[in-house]
């Protein structure tokens, strides 16, 4: 037990800064991390239940909401993983890719200035 603990200490290694750096992201730099625009504040058709296009939970930006799967469904199961659907244009992927997808707003700036 004692060289396990011995093994764990000596792998873990520990760094010391002695300053840290933050700024803000420039728009470009942002626009370049983003999968997407969001253009319409809507979230999800209220009829199918599925997001709606270039709305805030859109699957093309954000991912499939179901694993290997398309939003239209043409496109199902693992063989067609990273095939991008021509009629819906949603990637064929896991829906956990979502997590670090980002997409930009342009509406949301207009919307916070236009009461100005």
């Amino acid at each position: 037990m004692k060289d396990l603990l011995k093994f764990l200490k000596a792998q873990t290694k520990t760094e010391e800064f002695d300053a840290i750096k933050i700024a803000l992201a420039s728009p470009d730099m942002i626009r370049s991390w983003s999968f997407g625009e969001v253009k319409k504040p809507e979230t999800i058709n209220y009829r199918t239940f599925k997001p709606e296009r270039d709305g805030l939970f859109c699957a093309r930006i954000f991912g499939p909401v179901k694993d290997y799967e398309c939003l239209c469904g043409k496109y199902k199961r693992l063989k067609h993983r990273g095939v991008i659907c021509e009629k819906c244009g949603v990637e064929v992927t896991r829906p956990k890719c979502a997590v670090s997808a980002w997409a930009t707003s342009s509406w949301l700036h207009r919307l916070r200035t236009s009461g100005s």
